[in-house]
């Protein structure tokens, strides 16, 4: 079902949360990301009815459902700690909400055996929830509020407690949840209707976003500051927050001063006295403050300053050099600021590139976004 919020405010003690509006599409994987205590969560607990708004109104396929009961919103929700009865078994775990309901006993009995057996839980329906790993848990979880057929899944930190690898699994698990693929494989559908399962996630890992979200709304102090597509958000944040949040750590504050080169000029301070570098930028049609990003991807290394298509290049020495996921990333001092370059390992190798190395980086006048303060 779609989901649409309009203008929703809550205060609570000191936190506000300011004039929120979101469309949501039905089957569509919606990831709300932003640091603890930006209002993720409290949104969540808005839809769900857990609180209820100061102002604006949520709407469920256009009803409005802004104060209606938590029972009859059906709208399922897992918390980061699975919120699991720890006096009862995970098999009634997962029957209660059908239980409640008043839905027959064999019915109860082959819908939760189908949900367990889908989601790798079958062994586990006579365990105790104090016996159950983090995933074990979260599966338990997720199979209780799918038990029910929910219009909307929400999710709050599901994978913040996880491993590695059990992250990896759980993920894996909710593409397949959010595809539809659980209600195609039940007989014991109650709506008889094979769609894709709208989520909302709430998360502070911009990874997590990027191997879930089919959108992303970007929330800061209590407001989104941002909506797109992943690939949008990540390549072209519209803030200096959004940029640091999402990991790029080449950020520069300064004064962009148009000329026929169209030239931004930026200041920084060292410790030692104060230091004025130039950026070249392309496509640019305006003049005062704001801040340049840069991916550390689109920086190149070398150690000479070679003829290239690339506009800038600074020197600089190494000053860090550290393995990451995704490659090597060098940290070079350029004259009192830093730039970070991801590079493989085998152009570390290559290039013998080490601490206090003198080196050049370089990268071209369109990779540097420019943002407007």
């Amino acid at each position: 079902m779609k989901l649409r919020i309009e203008n929703i405010s809550k205060k609570i003690g000191n936190f506000v949360l300011k004039n929120t509006s979101l469309e949501i599409s039905e089957g569509e994987y919606f990831v709300i990301l932003g640091k603890s205590g930006a209002g993720k969560s409290v949104l969540l607990e808005l839809i769900t009815g857990l609180l209820l708004p100061d102002t604006g109104k949520i709407f469920l396929d256009d009803v409005d459902i802004t104060r209606t009961k938590i029972q009859k919103r059906n709208i399922g929700l897992v918390f980061q700690n699975q919120s699991l009865f720890p006096h009862i078994s995970v098999r009634d775990n997962i029957s209660y909400s059908l239980k409640m309901f008043g839905h027959k006993k064999n019915y109860i009995i082959k819908r939760v055996d189908e949900i367990s057996k889908l989601l790798g839980i079958g062994h586990l329906m006579k365990r105790n929830p104090s016996t159950l790993s983090l995933g074990e848990g979260q599966r338990v979880a997720l199979a209780r509020n799918l038990v029910t057929e929910p219009s909307c899944l929400l999710l709050d930190e599901p994978l913040s407690s996880l491993d590695t690898l059990t992250k990896s699994e759980i993920r894996r698990l909710l593409r397949k949840i959010n595809r539809g693929d659980f209600a195609k494989n039940t007989s014991t559908n109650m709506s008889n209707e094979l769609r894709p399962q709208t989520i909302i996630h709430v998360t502070h890992d911009y990874e997590e976003a990027i191997a879930l979200a089919d959108r992303i709304a970007v929330f800061e102090d209590g407001q989104i500051t941002q909506i797109g597509k992943p690939k949008e958000i990540f390549k072209n944040p519209k803030s200096g927050f959004i940029a640091k949040f999402v990991g790029i750590k080449n950020f520069y504050r300064g004064k962009l001063e148009k000329n026929s080169e169209k030239t931004a000029v930026f200041y920084t301070h060292s410790n030692k006295n104060n230091t004025q570098i130039e950026f070249h930028i392309s496509n640019l049609d305006y003049e005062g403050a704001g801040c340049i990003i840069l991916r550390s991807e689109d920086i190149t290394i070398s150690n000479g300053n070679y003829e290239s298509s690339a506009r800038n290049s600074l020197e600089g020495i190494i000053i860090d050099i550290e393995t990451v996921r995704t490659g090597i990333e060098i940290v070079v001092d350029i004259g009192g600021m830093d730039m970070s370059s991801l590079i493989t390992e085998a152009s570390l190798k290559k290039l013998d590139l080490y601490c206090n190395k003198k080196v050049f980086v370089s990268f071209k006048s369109n990779a540097a976004k420019f943002i407007r303060s």
